[in-house]
């Protein structure tokens, strides 16, 4: 554990990844960035104040509270897309998801201080993940990674028209037991909500690095559009409405979902 990332152990088979709630950005890339909000605009909001209910089901969490904008630890630390052909945002990103730079001209990173920022931020949590789950693997036949998103639900640059609620991700099937999928799916369309598995978000690079059935390791991403858990404004959004307060009422019928959402994932595990 260090001031910026953060592993809470539990013993059961389930480890929760936070890889996007962090808005902490240091000051020494501040101050080359267009503004503080557009820098934060893209975090996956309240996400972890959503899930903390993951520690009373002894889940082990990991937690990085540095921004997504000084580099991302769900991409390709080697600059392959996740994605080829369609929108995205890099390892360290130089836009928001919208297309808006984020830096002043000539002031974002080069290669030298990506390759910093990745061994000193990239490195470390997947370092803890890998540990993490080595650790709970040692005395479970199985374990899951549940890694947790959100994003708004409107985005045409990087999508057409409204996002499904719950965007389940398995890396096509790859990163864990089809079954497992299955019973999450199932749970998501109990809801009412609108739902898809292995749409435009099939899992990014924590998902599909370490997802390995074979293994005894099954990988889901859960990427949520945020109308289904805050008050979302849909479309654009600016300085003085996002984001959103967090409203635990509104919040609660999905906090429902997702407990038996990671129940199943434990049930799994025990199997």
């Amino acid at each position: 554990m260090t001031d910026w990332l953060t592993v809470h152990r539990g013993d059961a088979p389930l480890v929760v990844s936070f890889p996007h709630t962090g808005t902490d950005i240091p000051a020494g890339y501040e101050h080359r960035l267009v503004s503080p909000w557009r820098s934060r605009k893209d975090a996956d909001w309240w996400i972890d104040r959503l899930y903390d209910l993951v520690r009373g089901m002894g889940a082990t969490t990991v937690h990085t509270s540095i921004s997504r904008t000084v580099i991302d630890v769900n991409r390709d630390p080697s600059g392959v897309s996740l994605y080829p052909g369609q929108a995205t945002t890099e390892l360290c990103p130089t836009t928001t998801f919208d297309g808006e730079p984020l830096y002043k001209d000539g002031k974002g990173p080069d290669a030298a201080e990506i390759a910093d920022r990745r061994a000193r931020y990239f490195d470390p949590y997947h370092t803890a993940l890998d540990a993490e789950l080595k650790r709970l693997r040692a005395s479970h036949k199985k374990v899951t990674l549940y890694d947790c998103h959100s994003i708004r639900t409107v985005i045409p640059r990087l999508f057409d028209g409204e996002l499904p609620t719950f965007n389940i991700g398995t890396n096509s099937g790859a990163s864990c037991d089809p079954a497992l999928a299955s019973t999450i799916q199932s749970i998501c369309a109990e809801t009412g909500h609108t739902h898809v598995v292995n749409g435009r978000f099939k899992g990014g690079y924590i998902t599909r690095q370490f997802g390995r059935p074979a293994d005894g390791i099954h990988a889901v991403q859960m990427e949520l559009a945020c109308r289904g858990y805050m008050h979302e404004p849909l479309g654009p959004v600016s300085e003085a409405d996002w984001p959103t307060p967090y409203d635990p009422v509104y919040a609660a019928p999905m906090r429902a979902a997702l407990t038996r959402i990671l129940q199943a994932c434990l049930n799994h595990a025990y199997a």
